[in-house]
């Protein structure tokens, strides 16, 4: 299992178009990638499952990936937080 921790810098935070874009990046991975924060767990490669989890600007979110390409997953997971949502212009 990999896993690495993001802090959301958007002041929107995670709203339906960075979920959606997430969800769509994820899906091209077969390891289960679930999202933590606020409290809750979502999947990663469901829009609605992220929208749950209410992130906010600040809110630190733990990314757990697990299965066969976890190693690729995580390192352009961890890349696409930082360009997609880092400063919130990707979005």
């Amino acid at each position: 299992m990999k896993e690495f921790t993001y802090t959301v810098e958007d002041p929107n935070g995670i709203h339906a178009r960075p979920a959606g874009k997430l969800a769509t990046f994820a899906k091209q991975f077969v390891s289960q990638i679930r999202v933590l924060g606020n409290g809750t767990e979502a999947d990663a490669k469901r829009l609605l499952s992220l929208m749950r989890l209410g992130a906010t600007r600040g809110a630190l979110l733990t990314f757990r990936i697990e299965g066969d390409d976890e190693d690729a997953a995580a390192s352009a997971l961890e890349s696409f937080c930082t360009t997609q949502w880092g400063d919130g212009s990707g979005l």
